[in-house]
């Protein structure tokens, strides 16, 4: 299979515009507490930019909290997400938090989680007439760059997944949705939440296939020379929020049913 990078219209761009609700920001202050970079991407409803143009949502109020209680004030800053691992090596971010699989990097990072479980699925039009990943034979389907879809797809793990026509890798996240509402790409893959909050922001008409392409936990991830016990200090504090319902209650307000994100006991990245 081989990986095709799709410059699209500027179109595409604005009406890939993402927009989204206002989080409750804690009344703490944080100003006085040593702070910590945080890299994460444009991922609604995990991190996304308010109407202030501040980063919120679910990792966002998980990180701030958990860092408050840790003695850190939590600064989250959008970046290229293709350029994570670099800007992890040169110390210009502390860690990587959004909605960042673990699967598969497990040797990668150090790292904190999983504190959640996420589905990465294939989505296609409405009206396709592709039913199961069986279908998807010869079609072109859109992913974001450095990805597990990317990587999955282009490495065709899943033997249920015939032969694809092409997999279109593009840095912007948003223009995968574009591309599929404007019939460009066939199908895209991604978090289930995040495909179903576009959908519910823009009432895009996508339909989800059945099988998901992986089910994995969600972690917060630093370099492996990182020494300063950041990692384990941190998965004592995600614990902690979990047992006093606190990531419950900021899930929630994105999420139904959020207890079903929290079910993590056992699960491998």
């Amino acid at each position: 299979m081989r990986k095709k990078t799709t410059v699209l219209l500027a179109l595409l761009l604005s009406a890939a515009t993402l927009m989204g609700c206002a989080r409750q920001k804690t009344t703490q202050t944080t100003e006085a507490l040593p702070t910590l970079i945080i890299g994460s991407d444009t991922y609604p409803p995990f991190t996304y930019l308010d109407e202030n143009g501040d980063p919120t949502g679910i990792d966002v109020e998980i990180g701030e909290e958990a860092f408050r209680r840790m003695g850190y004030q939590a600064d989250f800053q959008i970046i290229n997400w293709a350029e994570k691992n670099q800007l992890l090596e040169d110390q210009k971010i502390d860690c990587i938090w959004g909605c960042f699989s673990m699967n598969g990097r497990e040797d990668q990072y150090r790292w904190a989680g999983p504190y959640m479980v996420s589905r990465q699925v294939i989505a296609v039009n409405e009206d396709s007439d592709i039913e199961s990943v069986k279908d998807l034979g010869g079609r072109t389907i859109a992913v974001q760059t450095t990805t597990k879809p990317e990587e999955l797809l282009l490495n065709h793990v899943d033997p249920e997944i015939p032969p694809l026509g092409d997999v279109v890798s593009v840095e912007n996240r948003s223009l995968q949705y574009a591309a599929l509402d404007c019939g460009y790409v066939d199908a895209l893959a991604a978090h289930e939440t995040a495909i179903l909050q576009y959908m519910k922001d823009y009432d895009a008409h996508f339909r989800i296939l059945p099988e998901p392409l992986l089910t994995t936990g969600l972690g917060v991830a630093f370099r492996l020379d990182d020494s300063r016990g950041l990692d384990q200090e941190l998965n004592r504090t995600l614990k902690e929020m979990r047992e006093d319902g606190t990531m419950e209650e900021i899930i929630g307000r994105y999420l139904d049913n959020p207890k079903s994100y929290l079910e993590v006991d056992g699960l491998e990245g």
